[in-house]
């Protein structure tokens, strides 16, 4: 089952690699896609941390920007989940 969520892990990317693929992304995300997990890691992933957050706060596909489950994640919510009752 599709589950709505795409997760990219940009371990091991500067952020210059790690802007390219997240444009890429966002640029192929469908209407299915309403949120974008980004793994960049905790200890050394500060950076691309910080500029997923410059980047991508005022992006016109990206709704908000919130934390993953832990330091090392961020996550892109392109629409929000509306679930039927």
């Amino acid at each position: 089952m599709y589950s709505g969520t795409q997760r990219i892990d940009l371990h091991g990317r500067n952020k210059y690699q790690a802007k390219i693929i997240i444009d890429s992304e966002l640029k192929k995300a469908r209407e299915g896609v309403y949120r974008i997990q980004l793994v960049h890691g905790q200890t050394y992933g500060t950076e691309l941390r910080d500029m997923i957050k410059d980047e991508y706060s005022f992006h016109p596909k990206v709704l908000r920007i919130e934390a993953g489950g832990n330091g090392g994640q961020t996550v892109l919510i392109l629409r929000e989940l509306y679930t039927k009752k």
